[in-house]
């Protein structure tokens, strides 16, 4: 077979694109190859920590294969119940089969495969130009949508997550479908239905995005091209893939009612009648459900959740402290688009030009305007706008040099603007030298934690620490990334920050609810569907297990000798330095009353590296003083004592030194120096009483509580004894 120029000529692009979007993701390989502490078994670490839930399920799945070759149910058997292991999903699933398929090492394959399955949007984005006869207009826009700063962020080396296929997915459809309306062809009905699939596979929430495309097609339909019996087949196809139903199920409606259309010519009146079936379809089997529930999550979200039944109580919800679920400035919010407010300004002009001279690229505009929900809903929706723009720029910048007299010129020109829009892109990837998860160190602790626990027992840390500690220590915990609802974080929050007495109480009592809670669910699954029952939260559990009505009260009773559940496990606490900066916010999930809503009063802890010493005094900053010739402390106008300064070191042999010298015990704050560390904490009575700061930066634990197991300069790892 002869390949035409035009299609050489597309492949070449193509090439040349893909390896120039990957190539700009090894930047960050190349500063910091010499890094000892990014990496594990001879391989980089990855950076997100997302990551690791889909890294611990294709870890299983690998190990299922590798244990039970023969078995026709392993995936049955890869992890213990309730463990949360994803080795059902697509990214799991995808990066098995490719570790099973490469030479390559688990930990490269998951490093380096964001690279190279984000650098796939170069196909779409040509492919589209290839439909206005614009190569160099899909060339220059596969290079700028390819590296641009949001979907840098989010596709680079180590960012292992969905969005390594997210906008990939979207803009074969996007693809797809303006092949569809501009051809006629039968084949893009297919394709476009196989990729709404494909898409709900790999990302389950796409269906407001579907919808949306869904929706444009019918008004386009409506306003410019009604009787086109064409267009009524695409959007029945699309609904059939769109219903909530399983995958299988959906394929097999989707190549029937292909075949069907291959073999039948339906009248206009027909169609219209298959077409509300296949919108009934899509209702009955829920399809509108999900749309509707991320809309509640992203747009119209409230900062505390309230139970529907029972005791109805109060809980502060993380999405006010996600950054990405938060507003942005509009410069941040055009950076990420294109890299710099100039450069997104001119790729509006760019691509509203687009949009006049290809009215079929108006099917764009849900893909654009879901990127532009990021400037009230959150920056990570930014990416989806990326390529959008990017076509819309390379079209501006196309059809100026098209003007200009000389062919030479007109190549000048182009390079010259495509060097200009990608450079500040590029600044941002150079600049953008972000760590691995975790350190070395930490890594060797949860290994170290993995070799001595049993894969039952649960480890108690906060929830930006799940999915690593899962992955590495292979263990179970009670909240992650994905499981940290306000109802989920407050026993956690509460052991972290409370006295150790009641925090290990809390500890034994969350892990016990949280197995019996699973327990119960699995048993009364049909039900709790069918909201007959109603799953309460582990800690609405408690109050009532132990005769209580009032969640104060039985909050109150943890610090007299209840009698805890009987033990099923082994529970780990694990406390790393890092912590520190953010103890604040995991104080807020269970600084709460829980029967009212009303907030309690805000622990004051301050921390900080940034001091100037003098001779006299110690400069904390934001107007925090401390004197040392009479240690008194100032804040702004207010002068006060301190009620104890604690300094805290490892000396060298590395043993930890703790020295306290008491001040005024009217007084509520106490000043911590940790010098190993170059920090000071500045914090009241109930946070330096609580867990965290006592076990974890003091080193003082409850022996009738807890055994200390790990010991490092990074993090300390208890082990609860009751």
């Amino acid at each position: 077979m002869e390949f035409s120029s035009q299609t050489k000529k597309t492949v070449f692009y193509i090439i040349v694109a893909f390896f120039f979007s990957i190539a700009m993701r090894l930047v960050w390989v190349y500063h910091f190859s010499g890094y000892e502490s990014f990496f594990h078994n001879g391989q980089f670490m990855i950076n997100t920590n997302d990551g690791y839930y889909w890294a611990e399920g294709a870890r299983d799945i690998v190990r299922g294969v590798v244990e039970n070759p023969d078995a026709k149910e392993y995936l049955q058997k890869l992890h213990q119940p309730h463990d949360l292991s994803p080795t059902t999903s697509a990214a799991a699933v995808l990066t098995a089969f490719f570790v099973k398929l490469l030479p390559f090492s688990f930990e490269t394959v998951i490093f380096y495969l964001p690279a190279f399955l984000s650098s796939l949007v170069v196909i779409p984005i040509i492919l589209i130009a290839k439909k206005f006869d614009n190569l160099e207009m899909g060339l220059i826009a596969a290079l700028l949508g390819s590296i641009a700063w949001s979907y840098y962020n989010r596709t680079m080396v180590g960012y292992y997550d969905t969005d390594m296929l997210n906008i990939v997915l979207p803009m074969l459809l996007l693809w797809s479908i303006i092949w569809a309306i501009d051809t006629n062809q039968d084949r893009y009905l297919l394709f476009t239905a196989l990729d709404i699939l494909a898409y709900r596979w790999w990302y389950p929430q796409s269906y407001s995005l579907e919808f949306a495309f869904f929706g444009l097609i019918l008004a386009y339909t409506l306003v410019f091209d009604r009787k086109n019996t064409y267009n009524y087949k695409l959007m029945a196809i699309m609904l059939f893939a769109m219903m909530n139903l399983d995958a299988f199920v959906r394929l097999g409606v989707v190549v029937g009612v292909f075949v069907w259309f291959k073999k039948q010519e339906l009248s206009l009146k027909a169609l219209y009648g298959l077409l509300g079936v296949a919108f009934t379809a899509f209702l009955v089997s829920g399809g509108f459900d999900p749309i509707w529930g991320q809309l509640k999550n992203y747009v119209f979200r409230d900062t505390l959740s309230k139970a529907d039944q029972g005791l109805g109580l109060h809980f502060f919800t993380v999405m006010q402290t996600v950054r990405e679920a938060g507003k942005i400035p509009f410069e941040t919010f055009a950076n990420r688009i294109s890299g710099h407010v100039v450069v997104f300004l001119i790729s509006l002009v760019g691509y509203a030009f687009l949009l006049y001279k290809h009215r079929v690229m108006l099917f764009s505009l849900p893909l654009l305007g879901l990127g532009f929900l990021a400037y009230v809903g959150g920056l990570r929706f930014t990416i989806y706008a990326v390529p959008v723009l990017a076509l819309g720029l390379a079209f501006l910048i196309v059809e100026i040099a098209k003007r200009l007299p000389t062919r030479k010129l007109q190549i000048l020109f182009a390079t010259a603007a495509t060097l200009a829009a990608l450079y500040p892109n590029y600044r941002h990837i150079d600049a953008y030298r972000v760590p691995t998860v975790f350190s070395a160190g930490e890594v060797r602790s949860l290994v170290e934690l993995g070799g001595m626990a049993n894969r039952e027992d649960y480890v108690v840390a906060w929830w930006d620490y799940g999915y690593p500690i899962r992955y590495y220590a292979d263990v179970k915990t009670l909240i992650d990334g994905g499981k940290h609802s306000g109802a989920d974080n407050f026993p956690v929050s509460f052991i972290l920050t409370h006295p150790q007495d009641v925090a290990a109480k809390m500890a034994r009592l969350d892990v016990e609810f949280t197995e019996k809670t699973y327990d119960f669910i699995d048993k009364h699954k049909k039900a709790i569907e069918d909201k007959n029952i109603t799953v309460f939260s582990t800690i609405e559990q408690m109050t009532k297990a132990y005769g209580f009505d009032d969640t104060n009260d039985f909050l109150d009773a943890l610090q007299t000798d209840i009698k805890l559940p009987k033990k099923t496990r082994d529970v780990y606490l694990y406390l790393p330095y890092r912590m520190l900066q953010i103890y604040p916010t995991v104080a807020l999930f269970s600084n709460i009353d829980l029967m009212t809503g009303k907030r309690k009063k805000r622990p004051f802890f301050y921390v900080t590296s940034r001091f100037q010493e003098t001779p006299t005094q110690i400069n904390l900053g934001n107007g925090i003083v401390l004197d040392k010739q009479d240690g008194m402390l100032s804040i702004g106008k207010n002068r006060m004592p301190l009620r104890r300064f604690v300094s805290a070191k490892y000396d060298s042999s590395m043993h930890y030194r703790v020295k306290e010298q008491m001040g005024s015990l009217k007084s509520p704050l106490t000043l911590i120096y940790l010098a190993s560390y170059h920090t000071f904490v500045l914090l009241d009575e109930a946070s330096y009483n609580s867990l965290y700061v006592q076990a974890a930066l003091l080193d003082r634990y409850d022996k009738n509580y807890f055994e200390k197991v790990i010991d490092t300069p990074e993090v300390k790892i208890l082990k609860l004894k009751i």
